[in-house]
């Protein structure tokens, strides 16, 4: 029996069991989330109706606090183990895949930039309430500042750009500061009265991550909020810059189950619907018979697996770089970083060919609306645009031919 989003929150599927206390576990808890998201995926994605759903989902499925400290309530998992769950959640819904993906990094933000009082009272009481994160986070725009007042500082100004808003329990504010070289990064309740949300988003693909823009009018807030920031300076440390390393991999990921998504759909679409061809001369009696579309879909596979391969290469890598923050050096950090994006350019590539190419090997009826296949390649292709995959590809490129790691950026 399948039930939809809105049938599962009048019930948590999980009501009485037990939590997992696994990787395996919570990955198996990924895929029954995923499960229950895929049944009206095509038909929310089209209502574009913000996802309160299917974040609650999530929250009962317990794996809002994935990473959170298990003292807390939360799973205590690693990152490594967060990638596989965003790559599964994403297999059922790329939306709300990126969206658990984007609040991982938000509420790990204070151990990657906070000083270890912040990260732990941050993390702590974000895992004790169930927190979910937005983040009005977008560097190249510049136009939310940060004003000293002495001992608060008052935000005020736009993002174009602000991830899962309106689903948010606490968004993070990331602004210039006045006067300083500086950015900093501050948690704010998402119903302040400061912060608007605009209905902007209405994008290809990705439409139910509640990614539009956002106002900030003077919203004041102490400067013990701001991250990493001791007696109004910065103290910064390599380890700040695998934040931008480790959303990469986000992305990666969520592409990842985008694609499994889509080719997984479109296997069971050819197994039950995909008619053989009548006028090539050896008749068939079955679609997945035809030489083209096993010829197609060894190709697609293939390729995935190598990707995903990959992918996990490199979440185990990123993984180790956890284990030292205060003694993480920039060369650790680069070679994972080029890894990562070694990652995103051939997860992206095998999106949108998978995307693209199912319809080859599904047919022509294959196309219509109500089967919904398009959404995979409006997934990946507008997510995919967030930064250019050349520059991925020159990163590897500078480092496989002259030893050369990339300097840390806002987006590597």
């Amino acid at each position: 029996m399948t039930i939809t989003t809105s049938e599962a929150l009048l019930a948590s599927p999980w009501a009485g069991t037990a939590a997992p206390t696994t990787p395996e576990g919570w990955v198996r808890r990924a895929e029954e989330v995923a499960a229950i998201l895929e049944v009206d995926a095509v038909e929310r994605d089209r209502a574009l109706v913000t996802p309160h759903d299917e974040v609650r989902l999530l929250k009962q499925a317990g794996l809002v606090t994935l990473l959170g400290p298990t003292a807390q309530g939360g799973a205590g998992q690693s990152w490594e183990t967060a990638y596989q769950v965003i790559r599964r959640v994403a297999e059922g819904d790329g939306s709300i895949g990126q969206l658990l993906g984007y609040h991982y990094l938000w509420s790990q933000l204070p151990a990657f930039f906070g000083t270890p009082d912040q990260a732990e009272q941050i993390i702590g009481r974000a895992t004790r309430e169930g927190w979910f994160f937005g983040g009005a986070v977008n560097p190249r725009d510049d136009d939310l500042v940060a004003v000293d007042l002495g001992g608060d500082l008052a935000f005020s100004g736009h993002k174009t750009f602000s991830t899962g808003s309106k689903v948010s329990d606490v968004t993070w504010l990331e602004a210039a500061v006045a006067g300083h070289d500086e950015h900093v990064f501050a948690l704010a309740p998402s119903d302040h009265v400061g912060i608007t949300f605009h209905d902007g988003w209405d994008a290809l693909g990705q439409r139910l991550t509640e990614s539009g823009s956002v106002t900030i009018t003077e919203v004041v807030l102490p400067w013990s909020a701001a991250l990493g920031w001791v007696d109004k300076q910065f103290q910064g440390r390599t380890y700040n810059t695998v934040t931008l390393v480790a959303i990469q991999l986000v992305f990666t990921n969520f592409y990842l189950g985008i694609a499994q998504g889509g080719l997984r759909t479109a296997l069971a679409y050819t197994r039950e619907r995909t008619r053989p061809w009548p006028y090539g001369g050896d008749d068939r009696e079955r679609g997945v018979d035809e030489p083209y579309v096993l010829d197609a879909y060894g190709d697609l596979q293939s390729k995935l697996w190598a990707a995903q391969a990959l992918g996990d290469r490199a979440g185990q890598a990123l993984q180790a770089l956890h284990a030292d923050p205060d003694g993480l050096q920039p060369r650790a950090r680069g070679e994972v970083a080029v890894l990562v994006a070694a990652a995103k350019q051939r997860a992206v590539d095998v999106g949108l060919e998978i995307g693209t190419r199912i319809y080859e090997v599904t047919g022509a009826r294959a196309t219509a609306s109500s089967v919904g296949l398009d959404r995979f390649w409006r997934n990946v292709r507008t997510h995919s645009l967030h930064d250019p995959i050349p520059y991925k590809r020159r990163e590897v490129g500078l480092f496989a031919l002259l030893d050369e790691i990339p300097e840390p950026t806002w987006y590597t």
